[in-house]
């Protein structure tokens, strides 16, 4: 059975969310792409939303991505805009 893939992507407040979800999908066989961003520092989190979704509209085989970000409205909200991605807000409570 081939591995899966998932694509994730955060802002600068979701950062240290993803590098802890990433070492757990890999744990659990995932193959994980890593689509930013790399630090806590400020940045533009549009741009790591698109990225997740061209990948995901790209890969036929594995159509999976998460995305983190401080509320997860933004980052829901970009994703919604691209063709056949379908996004919504999840957390832990």
């Amino acid at each position: 059975m081939a591995k899966r893939s998932i694509y994730i992507g955060a802002d600068s407040a979701g950062y240290v969310l993803k590098e802890q979800f990433k070492a757990y999908l890999k744990e659990l066989g995932y193959e994980v792409y890593d689509c930013g961003c790399d630090s806590e520092a400020s940045c533009h989190y549009p741009e790591f939303a698109a990225k997740v979704c061209r990948a995901v509209q790209d890969d036929l085989d594995n159509r999976f991505g998460i995305l983190i970000c401080g509320t997860g409205i933004g980052m829901s909200m970009c994703a919604n805009k691209h063709r056949g991605i379908r996004a919504a807000v999840c957390d832990q409570s």
